[in-house]
């Protein structure tokens, strides 16, 4: 049987980056290389009810092994890789028997892991650490989940006397760029709950995300030849620029903010004189936090309307995804067993609340209480990405000890059964 680290340098090797413009399904049809094999294997494992769906989703279950009826759960994971850092030629380095002391990545010797600002690698001493060279991001975000699912999975065929109910795995494609359950179907999923593996480190459970919006500020001025452009060109770029400029410097943008504080983050521009736009993510805990933002937004772009009349400037924001943590309270058995598991296999679980989103914020509120669980990924979207394999071991103990938990409850709900 591959073992973890087998599975998870094959799945990085594939290039699954997701494309943010593109309006195909999956962004990039690369990411259904990775959705064909995962099928694949699931095929081999033996497991039942596997499918591939045109969109890259991949459903199949591991099935029940106790004669009652227990809840159907569901582990899921996302293929796609970030599309801010190159996934194109993946070269993992695996790093056996850390010694500690900050990582040099050999493809470009100017990135560094420092421990400084990873001070996780001073527990991992003597642990196996596995990075890109530098040139790409690794995508442990989120094939470390993946490994990981296929990995507890195929033990879980392999030890049948583990008792369990019916396991859902799940993948799916473009999570990266808020799309991941846009050709899911949850009714198909036929599970109480969910669990995202996608998380940080070792440990932790997220039951409670941002909420997301994306806002886009477009600039449309006017263009002549810089010879005559005297009382008629208007230039969108230092339009945007001033834009840009006004946002606050020292709060609400990542780079200054930790905790449960919220921002807005710009991340892509482009244009020129005639027309320029940015976007921009807006976060926050709360929904008023979120209109706070945005009114925020729509000051600054007010002021600038008024001092360059002859431009164009509108704020467009759409709503990516929202908090979980009341979906998530609706099946309180979600957190309460993934806690227990993590201590069943010799894990302090940590409840933290989670910066950013996963699928499972949209398939709570689709109506699948959907925590997330740590998988060892750290530094994600960045060519400094990093994981080990004994946290992303910890997580398939984890995922075990979870799919026992599960096989002591009884379904009580539609959407519950026992079969394969």
């Amino acid at each position: 049987m591959p073992t973890l680290l087998d599975r998870f340098l094959r799945y990085v090797r594939i290039d699954t980056q997701a494309l943010e413009h593109s309006q195909s399904s999956p962004s990039s049809l690369k990411q259904l290389d990775l959705s064909r094999m995962l099928a694949d294997e699931c095929r081999q494992m033996g497991l039942a009810n596997v499918s591939l769906s045109e969109h890259g989703v991949v459903l199949a279950t591991v099935p029940a092994t106790v004669p009652h009826s227990a809840p159907a759960i569901a582990w899921v994971a996302h293929v796609d890789t970030s599309p801010e850092t190159s996934g194109t030629d993946v070269k993992p380095v695996v790093h056996p028997n850390y010694a500690g002391g900050d990582i040099t990545l050999p493809g470009d010797r100017s990135k560094v892991i420092r421990v400084l600002e990873n001070p996780e690698l001073q527990a991992l001493v003597g642990a196996t650490i596995v990075t890109s060279d530098g040139t790409t991001l690794l995508g442990a975000d989120d094939k470390a989940g993946v490994a990981v699912i296929m990995t507890a999975a195929a033990r879980l065929m392999e030890e049948r006397k583990v008792p369990h109910g019916p396991i859902r795995l799940v993948f799916t494609c473009d999570e990266e760029i808020g799309r991941g359950t846009k050709h899911l179907d949850v009714k198909a999923v036929n599970a109480v709950c969910g669990y995202t593996l996608d998380g940080f480190g070792k440990g932790e459970i997220n039951a409670e995300t941002f909420s997301a919006d994306l806002a886009v500020v477009t600039v449309t001025g006017i263009n002549t030849h810089p010879s005559v452009g005297k009382g008629t060109l208007v230039n969108a770029i230092k339009i945007l620029a001033t834009f840009l400029d006004s946002l606050p410097k020292n709060q609400l943008s990542p780079e200054t903010t930790a905790g449960r504080d919220g921002f807005v983050h710009p991340y892509a521009i482009s244009g020129g004189v005639a027309a320029a736009e940015a976007r921009l993510i807006v976060r926050d805990f709360e929904e008023r936090g979120l209109r706070s933002h945005a009114v925020l937004l729509e000051s600054i772009a007010s002021q600038l309307r008024a001092a360059n009349p002859q431009a164009r400037i509108e704020i467009t924001i759409t709503s990516q995804y929202r908090n979980m943590r009341e979906g998530i309270a609706k099946e309180p058995r979600a957190v309460r067993l993934a806690m227990q598991a993590m201590r069943l296999a010799g894990i302090e679980p940590k409840q933290t609340p989670i910066r950013g989103g996963t699928d499972g914020s949209l398939l709570t509120l689709l109506g699948l209480p959907t925590p997330n669980l740590s998988t060892g990924e750290h530094n994600p979207h960045s060519p400094l990405e990093w994981t080990s394999v004994e946290e992303m071991e910890a997580a398939v103990g984890v995922l075990v000890h979870l799919a026992g938990l599960w096989g002591t409850e009884t379904a009580t709900g539609a959407g519950e059964q026992a079969g394969a």
